[in-house]
């Protein structure tokens, strides 16, 4: 039978200084001053409207993203939060965390944003090199990166991340490998570490950039994930380390299958609805002006996940995470009768891209390297 997982709730901020050349995120460069007080008034009357799919949860985590949210005031963020919890509960150790870009971190505004209710940042560093940044397009340099990333320790955040990105642009193994060692010198208990990718409909994708061969990311992937190991960091998902206690709540609750109610510009939502025995999407409408329009409804589009996709919708998020998978849980998360997954697990373990611990499954260390054969499995036919 399905049941109602925790929930969580990601809230979009869509404005950055300038569009990133290999962003395919729902982001829009500043042309103006940013409308805060109206754009916070429509994201507590967006939440308002998806009240009844809270059905009488607590809220998990918040995810504030974007964008760049750290472009909004202190005071801002302390009304958008006052603004939540007096519509949903919040749950005890709530995790609040916030996007923050280097190059829009003053003194003191970490300060403010804690103030506000925030208890964890993401700093997005993505490089230590100058050269890089600016291929990136990334508004800030190597010691704005590193500035920030010590007032997120000298405010007294019980947890930060640091977003690093490697395979960039003409990257060698040392290049990759001493933007590493940077960021571990700066201590954040978390860090995000993923690969460069080029996605359709950037400016990456139509001019694309020189990336390093095959050898030399495989090199970057496995020294510098040596090294993460090595001081004290564990990976927990594809592209996440953290140290012990500091694993990220928001995004465990999406590879878990969680439920998570998205509000702003563009942002997605699922929500499982046991009454009626199926899980919906939802999406909100895409651009500020039209999401600013008080003529329009929030909502852009509503639809329940068809039953045959769902476990590779499952799956898709449980196998990002290196941990066991009780083999109870897809029946309580979907609705969906086990048997349906006979065939391919039978699959899975006969190319020991999954192992059988009994009452779990786990992902094998094959089954890490060729995930997208393994999630191929589990695709409606």
């Amino acid at each position: 039978m399905l049941q109602l997982p925790p929930l969580s709730l990601y809230v979009h901020i869509p404005w950055c200084v300038q569009k990133c050349p290999y962003c395919d995120f729902n982001s829009h460069a500043l042309k103006e001053t940013i409308p805060e007080q109206a754009y916070v008034s429509a994201l507590l009357d967006d939440l308002q409207q998806d009240l009844h799919l809270v059905q009488g949860r607590h809220l998990h985590s918040i995810f504030i993203g974007g964008g760049t949210p750290s472009l909004l005031s202190p005071e801002a963020i302390g009304r958008l939060l006052a603004g939540i919890r007096e519509r949903i509960p919040f749950a005890p150790e709530i995790e609040i965390t916030l996007e923050a870009n280097p190059g829009t971190v003053e003194t003191g505004r970490f300060a403010g944003f804690m103030q506000a209710g925030v208890n964890r940042i993401s700093i997005g560093i993505q490089s230590f090199q100058a050269d890089k940044l600016r291929r990136l397009g990334r508004i800030h340099d190597p010691e704005q990166a590193r500035f920030a990333a010590r007032e997120a320790q000298a405010v007294g955040l019980p947890t930060f991340n640091l977003d690093l990105m490697h395979g960039l642009p003409e990257q060698t193994l040392a290049d990759g490998l001493h933007d590493l060692q940077q960021a571990i010198d700066l201590a954040p208990p978390h860090l995000s570490w993923y690969q460069l990718t080029i996605e359709p409909n950037t400016p990456f994708a139509s001019r694309p950039p020189a990336l390093p061969e095959d050898e030399t990311l495989a090199d970057i992937y496995e020294q510098g994930h040596a090294l993460l190991l090595a001081n004290g960091y564990r990976q927990y998902e594809v592209s996440a380390y953290a140290k012990p206690g500091h694993r990220a709540r928001h995004n465990l609750n999406y590879w878990r299958f969680g439920d998570y109610l998205g509000i702003g510009c563009g942002a997605h939502g699922k929500v499982s609805l046991p009454a009626q025995g199926r899980l919906v999407r939802t999406v909100k409408v895409k651009h500020p002006k039209g999401y600013l329009d008080a003529e329009r409804p929030y909502l852009d589009k509503y639809w329940p996940i068809k039953a045959e996709d769902l476990p590779l919708e499952y799956f898709m998020n449980r196998l990002r995470l290196f941990e066991p998978i009780p083999k109870t849980e897809f029946e309580q998360l979907t609705g969906l009768n086990p048997a349906l997954l006979a065939e391919p697990l039978r699959e899975a373990l006969r190319l020991e891209l999954l192992l059988d611990l009994g009452d779990s499954w786990q992902l094998s260390p094959l089954g890490r390297r060729f995930l997208n054969r393994l999630l191929d499995l589990f695709m409606a036919e």
